[in-house]
């Protein structure tokens, strides 16, 4: 038996990157999968896509309402949605800051607090969210994105120590940089694309970006059985990065 048969699991920012990976990799391994992005039109095959912006309050509650609807619950929660930011704190605006937040730490505290009373009803759940190796050290002209994704690991680590004894586990990944279209976008935006790719590859130890299902894989074992006794985590995935 695959290890999701039967789980039930909401993923959002599905239909690129990490996100489109897990969901494709959830359904390999029998689960049901409501995808949720801005535009779902590209999520996995198999997923039921669902348009949510996941900074909106009122869109998160119908979401995690829609879900449950339609699969009869929600085992599994996955807070992939995200956004990325490129400036320091002083060019940074506070627009920009705002809406990283919004997304990246608002978009986490939705999915949870729409998704727990569920959870706790049932008396058992699983929540992975994806934070990033920038929540924990910091890097140049990244000041919104790297506050925004420490929030996650904060936020992660919080509530997996107020619901540890309802069943429930919470932890998140710290991906470092990866070969996704959002890289793509911001190596294509540089003034010397070619230069600014190599940059990135030369800080990672192992000399290479991240592959999407190399980080997918990682989110796949927290929300699995595999993964029993493990809360409060954030697993780090970043070819050696923080280590350096």
């Amino acid at each position: 038996m695959s290890r999701f048969t039967g789980r039930r699991i909401v993923v959002t920012g599905a239909a690129s990157g990490i996100g489109h990976a897990m969901t494709r990799m959830f359904l390999e391994e029998g689960g049901t999968v409501v995808a949720a992005d801005l535009d779902p039109a590209t999520v996995p095959d198999g997923a039921l896509g669902r348009a949510v912006d996941v900074a909106d309050p009122h869109r998160m509650a119908e979401l995690i309402t829609h879900a449950e609807s339609a699969m009869g619950g929600i085992d599994i929660l996955c807070n992939n949605a995200g956004v990325g930011s490129t400036t320091s704190v002083v060019d940074a605006t506070v627009e920009e800051w705002d809406r990283v937040f919004a997304v990246n730490a608002r978009g986490t505290f939705l999915g949870m607090k729409y998704a727990l009373p569920g959870m706790l009803e049932r008396g058992s759940g699983v929540i992975v969210n994806t934070a990033s190796v920038a929540g924990m050290v910091g890097f140049r002209d990244r000041a919104s994105y790297c506050a925004s994704k420490g929030a996650v690991i904060a936020l992660t680590k919080q509530a997996a120590i107020q619901y540890a004894r309802a069943g429930i586990r919470v932890n998140c990944v710290c991906p470092g940089t990866v070969d996704s279209p959002w890289v793509e976008r911001l190596v294509d935006g540089a003034d010397d694309p070619a230069a600014y790719r190599a940059q990135l590859v030369a800080r990672q130890p192992m000399g290479r970006l991240a592959e999407s299902d190399e980080v997918a894989r990682a989110v796949l074992f927290l929300a699995s059985d595999d993964a029993a006794f493990v809360t409060g985590s954030g697993v780090v995935v970043d070819g050696g990065l923080v280590a350096g």
